[in-house]
C-alpha cells in the first residue's frame, strides 16, 4: 500500500532515535532534557499539520485539530515519547508519528471533522524513570494517586519536582483532567506482535492483560566471602536467585500467565563480599485477573517460605497494578471497518502489555490498532517495522477519522 506521508513518518522515527540522554543507546526517560528536545522536534511537526499546541499541568504535549463546528467533542489520539532503557526507535513514536500523519492529510486537503482531534504524547508512560508508568494518562483521566507525586527517581529527585522544573504545573493537575463527556473517545497506535503468520499489516487490540508490578527486597547478612563458612551464610542473591526461578516456573506452569524479574540491585556489590541485600522488581500479567492474583498469591507465599528456610528477610511492596482490560466493541468494531476499507483484513488480539489505552478504557471509548514489528520485537534496538505497513495503519487512521 502507498500512503505520501509513510516516508516521513519513517524518517521522523529516525530523527526521534537520535534524541537520548545516552550517547550509546536510545534512552528516553521522562522531564529530561532529551524529552524536552524530543517535544520541540515534534511541536514543530504538530503545527505543520495544522495543529495548536501546548503542554497541560502534567506535562503531555498536546496538538489539537479544531472540528468543523463549536462545541464539538474530542477524540484523543494518544501514545508516549519516552523510552525503556537501551529502546527501539518504533514503540511509542511510530503510534504519535502516524496520528500527526493522519491529521496532517486533513489539512493538506483542508478539511475538518465533525469532531476535534488531540493527538496526545503523554508522558512517563514507561515508568523507567518514575513508578507508578502512565503517569501522564492517569492525570489526564483525573485518576494519579496523590501520594504519586512524591515518587523519587534514582538519583532523589521526585515527579513533583521534575514535572515543575520541565515546565508543568503538578498544582494544578485535577484541574487541567479531562472530562469524560467532552470526550468522544481515544485511539492508540502502537508496535506489537508479529501478524506476519497472518500475512497481515494491522492489528486490532480488543483486550488488555492484567499486570502487577511490585518490588521485592531480600535482606541477609553481608560477611567477608573467605571468611565465612557456608553453613553461616544468610545470602540475600542466593535467595533472590531461588525466588527468579520460581517465578518463571509458576509462569510456565500456569497457561497463559508472564512473569518477569527485569530489575536486581545488590548491596554491597562487591566480589568479595556476600550480598546481604537484594531488590528485584518483579512483573506478572495474565489476561484473567483472578488466575493472575492467584499466582501472585502462590508466589508470595512461595517467597516466604523460601525467605525463612535461608533466614532472610523479605519486603513485598506492589507498586502499580491493573486489572484487565477490554476495549469498547463499537469503538473496536468502527476501527475494524476503517482497516478493513483502507484493505487490510485486522487480526484481533488480546495485548499483554500495559497502554495508556488501559487507563483510557475506563474513561472513554477505546479502540487499539497494532503495527506488527518484525519478528514481534519490542523494547529493544532491533525494533523494525515494513514501510508498507505504516502505510496502512495512516491510511486506516485516515478512514477512521472519516468515520466520526
Amino acid at each position: 500500500m502507498h500512503h505520501e506521508l509513510a516516508p516521513t513518518v519513517m524518517a521522523r522515527c529516525d530523527e526521534l532515535a537520535t534524541l537520548s540522554c545516552d550517547a550509546h543507546t536510545l534512552t528516553r526517560p521522562a522531564y529530561m532534557p532529551a524529552m524536552r528536545a524530543a517535544h520541540n522536534r515534534v511541536s514543530s511537526w504538530m503545527r505543520a499539520a495544522g495543529m495548536t499546541v501546548y503542554e497541560d499541568a502534567a506535562g503531555n504535549l498536546v496538538g489539537s485539530y479544531p472540528a468543523n463546528r463549536s462545541a464539538a467533542r474530542t477524540l484523543i489520539i494518544g501514545a508516549h515519547l519516552d523510552t525503556v532503557r537501551d529502546a527501539g526507535r518504533y514503540n511509542g513514536s511510530l503510534g504519535l508519528l502516524v496520528a500527526i500523519a493522519a491529521v496532517e492529510a486533513l489539512h493538506r486537503q483542508e478539511r475538518r471533522l465533525a469532531a476535534a482531534i488531540d493527538v496526545v504524547a503523554f508522558a512517563n508512560t514507561e515508568g523507567l524513570r518514575f513508578a507508578p508508568a502512565c503517569t501522564g494518562s492517569l492525570a489526564l483521566t483525573g485518576q494519579l494517586p496523590k501520594d504519586a507525586l512524591y515518587a523519587q527517581d534514582e538519583t532523589g529527585v521526585s515527579l513533583e519536582a521534575a514535572i515543575r522544573e520541565f515546565g508543568g504545573d503538578p498544582e494544578h493537575l485535577a484541574q487541567d483532567a479531562r472530562r469524560p463527556e467532552d470526550l468522544l473517545g481515544y485511539l492508540e497506535v502502537q508496535i506489537g506482535p508479529t501478524l506476519e503468520a497472518q500475512g497481515q499489516p494491522l492489528g486490532l487490540v480488543t483486550a488488555i492483560a492484567g499486570a502487577t508490578h511490585a518490588q521485592l527486597t531480600l535482606r541477609g547478612t553481608a560477611g567477608h566471602a573467605g571468611a565465612l563458612p557456608m553453613n553461616l551464610r544468610h545470602d540475600a542473591l542466593a535467595g533472590a536467585a531461588q525466588l527468579i526461578l520460581a517465578a518463571e516456573k509458576i509462569a510456565q506452569t500456569t497457561p497463559g500467565l508472564v512473569a518477569t524479574i527485569g530489575q536486581l540491585a545488590l548491596h554491597p556489590n562487591a566480589h568479595n563480599v556476600i550480598p546481604g541485600q537484594v531488590r528485584l522488581s518483579l512483573d506478572l500479567r495474565h489476561p484473567d485477573d483472578d488466575l493472575r492474583l492467584q499466582a501472585l498469591n502462590d508466589l508470595q507465599e512461595r517467597a516466604m517460605a523460601l525467605a525463612q528456610q535461608r533466614g532472610l528477610q523479605l519486603t513485598w511492596e506492589e507498586v502499580q497494578s491493573h486489572p484487565a482490560c477490554t476495549l469498547t466493541p463499537t469503538f473496536c468494531a468502527r476501527l475494524q471497518q476503517a482497516i478493513e476499507s483502507a484493505g487490510c483484513t485486522p487480526v484481533a488480539l488480546t495485548s499483554g502489555t500495559l497502554h495508556d489505552a488501559a487507563i483510557l478504557a475506563t474513561f472513554t471509548n477505546s479502540a487499539m490498532l497494532l503495527v506488527p514489528s518484525r519478528s514481534g520485537l519490542s523494547h529493544q534496538p532491533s525494533e523494525a517495522v515494513a514501510p508498507e505497513a505504516v502505510a496502512a495503519a495512516i491510511a486506516a487512521v485516515g478512514r477512521f477519522l472519516e468515520s466520526l
